[in-house]
């Protein structure tokens, strides 16, 4: 009863601010729920930012990497807090000014505005929504698949009705209050978190102790405290710095990241953001320790994702683990509910753009909603045939693919403008590239994504300057 309780009151709170959010949109609703009227300031920014990249990969995959590769995950974590800071203050700001003077309110529409105009920048923005639909689609299934399990077992219900139940309520607050309410109840789901993450830090350094865990670890193979391999991101512990860039591309690249540095307040100094960025970052890297508790107390768990729940049953009391729970569910609403935003916007808005509508039923707040609400019950369909995988590389395909086919459009061009047909040559690179190494090779879960970038950035560089020599020979 108590859990129930507190999703009840949870539910209502941001089910309300949902509704608060609607409401000061006012005038400009499809703005709000687009861009949240540029309104977000620096810990609300931040605080978006941090939950939905610290998602429930912090509290359900990292734990569960490191349940079944050993304690290099703790390490491999911290690097999210670096990239995520120099991503917002080294490229937030040039997005944000850039997309303002376009006008852009999405990244596909920013991406299009860029590198053509008329048909060739339609083709361009209906190309990146699709690829957002296809990409960000699988990684929402794996976050819906994650509630599932952990809601399962806190409310005493079956994997698919927890995630059903949460699926739910998630549609209900995005649905009415857009990125304005997936951002403001982000800023009151993050400080659960942090809160969670301290106490997992708490058990392990104060009740159990560091020397009595790593102890226990050396029993069962001393290559869970000391590993010898970089696994799963390579053959060399030295693969973990590979997060750090990875981690920054994460930020930058990934549409459902980098559409809040649209919403970003314009006098809003993103060092105050970066600050924040940091603190709550660093207060998220200890819940790999959860997954090195469940290894050393529970060695024989069926798979790896249980690590988490294991560690909340049996390393701190009832109550706690209640608390607890409901802070690992609010991680990983922030970032479902910022897929489904994502998503969802590139059906209502950028695929209606592409189709050169701009009038009629498609423009209106009622059939944004309505996508939200399909795209939600799509990917719990979706959760519901999932075969058995790990949570965590699943969400890298998703987001690995996605940022190597966006990647030359959108980093590449901070720095050099490529044309059009660069553009969808790297697309088509990163795509392949990242999809065929983590489909088809047994290459680090990091290293296929980076190889991707790598590709696209060529492709973007090498097809634009081609076609551009090209053009000007048949002009002379």
């Amino acid at each position: 009863m108590l859990n129930w309780l507190l999703l009840g009151v949870s539910a209502a709170l941001l089910i309300a601010l949902s509704l608060y959010s609607m409401r000061a949109a006012g005038d400009k609703e499809e703005s709000g729920f687009l861009v949240a009227n540029n309104s977000l300031g620096p810990f609300v920014a931040a605080a978006t930012l941090v939950a939905t990249g610290y998602s429930g990969f912090v509290f359900i995959g990292s734990p569960g990497v490191a349940y079944e590769y050993g304690s290099l995950e703790l390490f491999s974590n911290t690097f999210y807090t670096p990239a995520f800071l120099i991503a917002t203050l080294f490229f937030a700001n040039y997005l944000r000014r850039k997309a303002a003077t376009l006008g852009s309110r999405t990244i596909p529409e920013y991406i299009a505005q860029t590198h053509s105009s008329g048909q060739a920048g339609r083709w361009l923005q209906g190309i990146v929504a699709l690829i957002i639909l296809l990409l960000l689609g699988v990684f929402l299934v794996s976050q819906i698949k994650a509630i599932g399990l952990l809601v399962s077992g806190w409310l005493g219900v079956s994997p698919v009705m927890g995630a059903l139940l949460i699926t739910l309520l998630v549609i209900g607050y995005t649905m009415f209050g857009g990125l304005r309410a997936v951002a403001w109840t982000d800023a009151v789901m993050v400080l659960g978190m942090v809160l969670g993450s301290c106490i997992i830090a708490y058990v392990v350094f104060v009740e159990i102790g560091l020397g009595e865990l790593i102890g226990k670890l050396n029993v069962i193979d001393p290559e869970f405290a000391n590993p010898t391999t970089g696994a799963p991101y390579g053959d060399s512990p030295a693969s973990a710095f590979l997060l750090l860039p990875y981690a920054f591309l994460w930020a930058a690249a990934l549409p459902f990241m980098s559409v809040r540095f649209l919403a970003i307040k314009k006098d809003v100094s993103m060092a105050r953001v970066g600050i924040w960025v940091t603190v709550l970052g660093l207060l998220l890297n200890f819940t790999p320790l959860a997954g090195l508790y469940a290894k050393a107390y529970f060695p024989d768990l069926a798979t790896a994702d249980l690590a988490m729940p294991t560690f909340l049953e049996h390393g701190v009391g009832p109550l706690m683990s209640s608390v607890i729970t409901l802070f690992i569910l609010f991680a990983m609403k922030s970032t479902a509910n910022s897929l489904m935003h994502t998503v969802s916007t590139a059906l209502s808005y950028d695929l209606r753009s592409a189709l050169g509508r701009h009038e009629g039923f498609t423009t209106t707040m009622t059939f944004n909603r309505l996508m939200v609400l399909i795209v939600g019950i799509c990917a719990f369909i979706g959760m519901a045939y999932l075969p058995p995988v790990m949570i965590l590389w699943l969400g890298i395909l998703g987001n690995g693919t996605l940022m190597a086919s966006l990647f030359g459009v959108t980093l590449c061009s901070t720095f050099w403008q490529g044309n059009s047909t660069g553009a969808f040559a790297s697309i088509a690179a990163g795509f392949g590239v990242s999809a065929y190494l983590l489909l088809g090779t047994d290459l680090g879960w990091v290293q296929g994504p980076l190889y991707g970038c790598l590709a696209s950035a060529a492709c973007y560089i090498g097809v634009s300057l081609a076609t551009r020599r090209s053009a000007a020979l048949a002009t002379s």
